[in-house]
């Protein structure tokens, strides 16, 4: 609403109760000699009406019992906070129900980083192979499904998880062997596919869940451990994929590596 104009509506105002004032202070005009004198029954008509009759009177006292707000009960008002006595949340939510969650990540245990495992040595079927970083999932599941589509034509069963044995690496590549155990040993063998056993002694177990992209994190977080226990190892290390990367999506694998210490 637009009160710009109220000083303009006021000054008006203020200039007609001025005038209407001076209106009403002003005195009559005298009679002039030609105007006849009253008549003298005029005089008490005029004064029956300057009394405020019995009417106006019981108007005037009905005002203020009528002005009383006969309707409003402040006693009625304060039934509204009982509401808010009673605490009902309370009771919705116990603290002993939120102690049970923990229980559920002990499985976790399971996945120590850095316990002792000692590795026995398997009849294993090997392929020997080379690549570089960029490609090194590539690289090591190819060799991994020559030795599997061997052994599938000639109906042996894998008898444990894939290998991984890391020969040697650097910062351009690494030499590596894909090993797969068996039970019986595989006939008419390719010239680059040989009869081996897998690595055995002592080492250090690590878990890797995830990608095999980010191996290099679980590779850091290893020599990170191994520099703290003040420990050495040796040049090769062993990968044992739990879940068969020749059927698993990547980023669900999971590796077990195991380091040798000198």
């Amino acid at each position: 609403m637009n009160f710009s104009h109220l000083p303009r509506l006021a000054a008006v105002l203020s200039v007609m109760l001025t005038c209407s004032g001076a209106w009403a202070q002003a005195p009559a005009p005298a009679p002039s000699k030609d105007t006849p004198p009253p008549a003298a029954g005029a005089a008490p008509a005029a004064k029956s009406e300057t009394p405020p009759s019995n009417a106006d009177k019981s108007t005037a006292d009905t005002k203020p019992a009528d002005a009383k707000p006969a309707d409003t009960k402040p006693a009625e008002t304060p039934a509204a906070p009982k509401a808010a006595e009673t605490p009902a949340p309370s009771p919705v939510t116990p603290p002993a129900a939120q102690t049970a969650p923990p229980a559920e990540q002990k499985p976790q245990t399971a996945d120590a980083f850095g316990e002792e495992a000692t590795l026995t040595a398997r009849k294993v079927v090997a392929i020997k192979g080379k690549g570089d970083w960029d490609s090194a999932f590539d690289t090591i599941t190819g060799s991994l499904k020559t030795l599997a589509t061997l052994l599938d034509k000639q109906n042996i069963k894998p008898a444990g998880p894939f290998l991984i044995v890391y020969t040697s690496t650097d910062d351009n590549g690494f030499t590596f062997q894909a090993q797969i155990p068996v039970d019986q040993d595989p006939k008419n063998l390719p010239k680059d596919i040989s009869i081996a056993n897998s690595p055995e002694g002592k080492t250090l177990k690590f878990v890797h869940h995830g990608s095999y992209d980010n191996m290099d994190n679980t590779y850091e977080a290893i020599t990170n451990y191994l520099d703290e226990k003040k420990l050495e190892a040796k040049d090769t290390f062993i990968e044992e994929y739990v879940t068969d990367p020749l059927k698993t999506s990547e980023d669900k694998l999971v590796v077990n590596v195991f380091v040798p210490l000198k």
